[in-house]
């Protein structure tokens, strides 16, 4: 004999019924055992914006350059400005370079001598000027993003240009002049003493020839002359990545 129809449905009912309570049952459990959060943290976990997650800043290496280096050269691999080159940092306030691989790590730190009028601005024509007719007063480095290109000076050594219309370059130190000092300029502790040029930017030595040289050959550099006269954010239209990446995890 058959069941009937009815007694068929009465039965998957209990059958159901009874899962239906070992899930609640279960669920029960669960929440006795798990952590208050658990379940909403496996639900949403924080969101985090995937450009923060991801975000790649400049490596000093434990190196603590000022506010104003430390923030340009952030940004500037934030936003990748250098296009996979080198970037190269001239801080005149603080009289020293910073040059970073394509990737932000820290190659190396020197000190630098510079114009020793103080300014950012080039004057027109003084590329084309006799080095005897420049006046003090026109002897700045100027301050700007500029693309390195290598070169040769008017003595016939090897430079990287950071203004060939200007005539400004990064070069090794001239010591030619004895009276001038330039090497013991640059081994002095205090910035105070090297603003001695006619505008280009001297470098020690080795440092030329083993850091900034082969940065700029083997894939090219951006040189960010920071101003002194300025702020830095207002001349490269730059901002402080940190504190925006902050902002952006609240």
């Amino acid at each position: 004999m058959k069941p009937s129809r009815q007694t068929s449905r009465s039965g998957s009912s209990e059958f159901f019924d009874s899962v239906q309570k070992g899930l609640l049952l279960g669920a029960a459990v669960l929440a006795l055992v798990l952590p208050p959060n658990a379940m909403v943290q496996r639900q949403a976990g924080p969101h985090v914006p995937a450009r923060v997650a991801t975000a790649r800043l400049a490596d000093f290496g434990g190196m603590e350059p000022s506010p104003d280096v430390r923030q340009l050269a952030n940004w500037a691999v934030y936003t990748r400005d250098a296009r996979n080159r080198s970037i190269v940092i001239v801080d005149k306030k603080g009289a020293s370079v910073y040059v970073f691989d394509a990737a932000g790590r820290l190659q190396g730190n020197a000190p630098v001598l510079l114009g020793s009028a103080i300014g950012d601005h080039t004057v027109p024509g003084i590329g084309d000027k006799p080095i005897a007719d420049v006046l003090p007063q026109e002897r700045t480095t100027p301050a700007g993003r500029f693309v390195a290109e290598v070169g040769m000076n008017m003595r016939g050594e090897d430079v990287v240009w950071v203004d060939y219309d200007a005539a400004v370059s990064m070069h090794r130190v001239i010591t030619s002049n004895a009276e001038e000092r330039r090497a013991e300029r640059l081994a002095s502790p205090s910035v105070d003493d090297n603003r001695i040029s006619y505008g280009c930017i001297n470098l020690p030595r080795d440092f030329f020839e083993t850091v900034l040289s082969p940065a700029v050959r083997s894939a090219g550099a951006i040189i960010y002359v920071l101003p002194e006269t300025q702020p830095a954010q207002r001349l490269f239209g730059s901002y402080d990545v940190q504190a925006q990446l902050r902002l952006a995890q609240r």
